[in-house]
């Protein structure tokens, strides 16, 4: 009986390590299964017909886009503290935000939660609807830029503090 010889069949679709979603770390595949183990997070399953990471104690979803991996969010909150994360980080680096550019995949998802004006569902010259105090756009489809297939955001920045720091209303 005849094994196959070539040594990349016998690791799941990323390879024999990647790093973990959560803490970055690099882990190693399980042989001969679609597996890889983090001693802190536990195991994550690859999924070769998705491309997607898939944490089997929580079933989070993350793709991969330029060697980053991105959550797959499913729940309003989980995006809206994803951005709050990011917009923290901005300012503890010395930038404000100026505009959030959220995939286009999840604009029903969170449109409950932005800020609008009272009259935009009668002008077609309202106002962005915002987001922790931010103008918020969607991205083009993922047909015009794939990379929103799998990233969720975007952070429009510039250096400085944010006027007013907005971004303490997370679940308002």
């Amino acid at each position: 009986m005849d094994f196959p010889t070539d040594p990349s069949s016998q690791y799941p679709i990323f390879g024999p390590e990647i790093k973990c979603p959560h803490c970055r770390q690099t882990i190693p595949a399980l042989t001969l299964t679609d597996t890889y183990l983090c001693p802190r997070h536990g195991a994550f399953e690859a999924d070769p017909k998705t491309g997607e990471l898939v944490h089997l104690q929580s079933n989070r979803h993350w793709r991969m886009w330029d060697g980053e991996w991105y959550r797959q969010h499913t729940h309003p909150d989980g995006i809206r503290f994803e951005i709050h994360e990011a917009l923290d980080r901005l300012y503890t680096q010395g930038y404000r935000a100026t505009r959030v550019i959220v995939a286009q995949r999840y604009k029903e998802l969170i449109g409950a939660y932005l800020e609008r004006s009272n009259s935009w569902r009668d002008r077609s010259d309202a106002p962005p609807p915002k987001l922790y105090g931010l103008p918020v756009e969607f991205s083009p489809t993922p047909e015009d830029d794939p990379c929103w297939a799998v990233i969720n955001f975007d952070l429009e920045k510039e250096p400085g503090v944010p006027v007013r720091y907005p971004y303490f209303r997370l679940f308002e």
